[in-house]
């Protein structure tokens, strides 16, 4: 999952990008509400977690402007504002959840899976597909019932596929989702990365739809 994390705080901002990565996502660190307007723009990102006090322009007219554009990327406002009118207007503004600084990273992991479970209609956080199972929480993977050890990237792949099983994902998300933004994404990578996921998983686990992307059978087998 590709995550943009907004963040000025440069101790701050280092802290979150290396626990979520440790964690599976992929982060594009971002750190002035201009790049962060630009950005939610391009909706290439899965979800966005936003400072709001931002230098260039407030994260809470980031988020206003957004919303306006029919933007309806899931946000998560981050902030040391932690009065009840600051919270109900980053709300009212519309963001998704409101967490306020200083804040445990297992707590902003927990809202992340929350959040994501809510926007893909979920009520746990394990996807199912088939004979395939992925763990949100834990990050495991079992196919016909045995662990298969995933790399970070062939976790993301899966989890892209996973949630939208049965339907084509074009190449240019899931090569978003996967490298992010501040990554030159060399040419064939996403095929080394679905041949990879395909000698793990069965080479008819993914299937490649030409000209458009690849696609994970609804029941893969």
């Amino acid at each position: 999952m590709h995550i943009i994390l907004v963040e000025d705080d440069a101790q701050l901002g280092g802290a979150i990008q290396r626990a979520l990565e440790r964690l599976t996502y992929t982060v594009t660190w971002l750190r002035d509400g201009r790049s962060a307007s630009a950005a939610l723009a391009d909706r290439t990102a899965d979800l966005v977690l936003l400072d709001l006090g931002l230098p260039g322009r407030d994260g809470l007219d980031v988020l206003t402007a957004a919303r306006r554009a029919q933007v309806d990327t899931p946000v998560i406002v981050m902030t040391a504002r932690d009065g009840l009118q600051s919270r109900v207007k980053g709300l009212d503004a519309g963001a998704d959840d409101y967490l306020v600084k200083p804040f445990h990273l297992d707590e902003l992991a927990a809202r992340i899976r929350s959040l994501m479970r809510r926007h893909h209609g979920r009520a746990v956080n394990r996807i199912e597909a088939g004979a395939l199972s992925l763990d949100l929480e834990s990050a495991e993977v079992r196919f016909r019932d045995e662990p298969v050890e995933l790399t970070r990237r062939e976790f993301a792949l899966l989890q892209q596929l996973m949630e939208r099983a049965g339907q084509i994902v074009r190449r240019e998300h899931l090569e978003n989702s996967i490298y992010g933004l501040d990554n030159v994404v060399g040419r064939g990578a996403l095929e080394v990365l679905v041949h990879s996921l395909r000698r793990k998983l069965g080479a008819d686990t993914v299937r490649t739809v030409r000209g458009f992307g690849y696609m994970l059978p609804r029941e893969p087998q």
